[in-house]
């Protein structure tokens, strides 16, 4: 199934190797994977996932912290005022805390996969839109060419006709239709135009750079015959279900820790401290007190909880409630994937269908056209005949590009749907992919509090100009597993 885009691809990189000046549908998507900032921006919340596996770890870790004071009394009965300065450390390390820790620790890895499969939905829903973009463009180019086209025909047309009025062979009438049908023409090209000044802002909102050129994209792979082998093949592999199965683990595993707030937990400790007295012992505590004092101490301390008024029954109830919506969420999502995939298997069947009639329509057109201009030049049809039949073949052609367009947007939005518009399957080998792993294997064991990281910057690039002149921030940043 992926062996279509493949090729295809390596034949777009072949043209792009060979100096032409043109955008393909491998570089948009390329140029969408690494700077769309619906993409850059669900990499950085991945990245918070990974952070709560970290967090959840330090939770079963031990806790150190220090303690420091000066002290000076003001006011003593029965001796002097004294002073002391003190230092103390004080250690905790849990010991038994009813698998809370290790089951926050799975329930955040869960969360980090739902996350992952998450990125690959939002990644496959934006190369769909990306493609929606750049096959818009390409429609309303060829609608706007076509439209110029029958201008110029209709130019040709009009001049005829004038001609014709001046020797006599045509009528006042004649000529007024023609010039009617010149201006309708020219109305229509300005709107073509306008939507295709729409579609190319679309495409930079999406790719990040206005459209050059663009290449037909390449074929799309062999898709299912029938809906219900598409349906199968979505609910194997649609990256949404992916992320709302492990959503469900992960609050069951919510569940298993907050029922562990009824079990007693034990922590070992450890204590040090150290006083001087700066010289007042004597006068605080008699002749031959020592000047300094330390202490130092280590235990078991256990925490038995009895009744805490309800609140551990209400909180195991509530994330249980949690856990009962997530699984109404995923039925609901699976109700939608399937309508999804249906919906996008019998648009693309449909427009299938349609390019075949409309080619046919287009070729009829075409040959009804040619007759009715040799009929007229017999004088069996009139000017108003052969603008008709112009006007004809110019619709059958405009339906034909849209058909062609809403085929391939389909057959991408059907490959959406089961799972299979990834970068894996679309082959976009425009430099270093991103790597969820990198990021989770570099933080989740991280045990410093001091170790952050740089200050974020962003990723996706602008569709602005900012600066001086001629400088646009649309330049790729080459910043691997940002």
């Amino acid at each position: 199934m992926r062996g279509g885009l493949m090729a295809a691809a390596a034949l777009g990189a072949l043209l792009v190797a060979n100096g032409a000046n043109a955008d393909t549908l491998q570089e948009a998507l390329i140029q969408t994977y690494n700077s769309n900032p619906t993409i850059t921006g669900q990499r950085a919340q991945l990245r918070t996932l990974d952070e709560a596996v970290a967090i959840a770890r330090a939770q079963g870790r031990p806790q150190v912290s220090g303690t420091a004071g000066i002290n000076q009394d003001l006011t003593r009965t029965g001796g002097g005022n004294g002073r002391n300065i003190n230092a103390g450390v004080d250690i905790s390390y849990p010991l038994f805390n009813g698998g809370s820790v290790r089951n926050q620790i799975r329930a955040a890895d869960e969360r980090v996969l739902a996350g992952r499969a998450t990125l690959r939905a939002v990644e496959g829903d934006i190369f769909t839109e990306a493609v929606g973009a750049y096959m818009d463009v390409i429609r309303d180019s060829s609608i706007v060419a076509l439209n110029r086209n029958q201008v110029r025909v209709l130019q040709t047309n009009l001049q005829a006709s004038r001609d014709r009025f001046e020797v006599g062979d045509l009528t006042r009438t004649d000529v007024a239709q023609s010039e009617a049908r010149l201006a309708l023409a020219q109305s229509q090209l300005e709107l073509a135009g306008g939507r295709l000044t729409s579609s190319e802002e679309n495409y930079r909102r999406v790719i990040g750079d206005l459209p050059d050129n663009l290449q037909p994209p390449p074929p799309l792979p062999v898709l299912p015959g029938t809906p219900e082998q598409a349906v199968q093949v979505a609910l194997a592999n649609n990256p949404d279900l992916v992320s709302i199965a492990s959503q469900v683990r992960a609050a069951e595993l919510d569940v298993a820790v907050t029922r562990a707030d009824r079990l007693p937990t034990v922590n070992a400790i450890g204590s040090g401290r150290a006083t001087n007295y700066l010289g007042t012992a004597d006068e605080q505590f008699g002749p031959n007190a020592r000047n300094s004092q330390t202490q130092t101490g280590v235990g078991v301390q256990a925490r038995i909880p009895i009744y805490q008024g309800g609140l551990v029954g209400a909180r195991v109830r509530q994330a249980q409630a949690f856990q009962g919506q997530l699984l109404e969420q995923g039925v609901a999502l699976e109700r939608q994937i399937v309508s999804q995939t249906r919906a996008a298997f019998a648009n693309y069947q449909a427009a299938q269908e349609a390019i075949e009639s409309n080619q046919t329509a287009v070729a009829a057109n075409t040959l009804a056209l040619e007759g009715v201009r040799a009929e007229q030049t017999v004088g069996t049809r009139n000017v108003l005949d052969v603008l008709n039949a112009e006007q004809e073949l110019l619709n059958s052609q405009v339906q034909l590009v849209t058909a062609r367009r809403d085929a391939y947007v389909a057959g991408f939005a059907l490959l959406n749907a089961m799972g299979q518009a990834e970068v894996e399957d679309l082959n976009l080998e425009g430099g270093v992919l991103y790597d969820p792993t990198v990021n989770y294997n570099r933080v989740s064991r991280r045990g410093s509090d001091w170790n952050d990281d740089p200050t974020p910057q962003p990723v996706a690039t602008r569709t602005v100009t900012v600066g001086p002149p001629n400088e646009t921030q649309n330049t790729p940043v080459t910043r691997p597993n940002q």
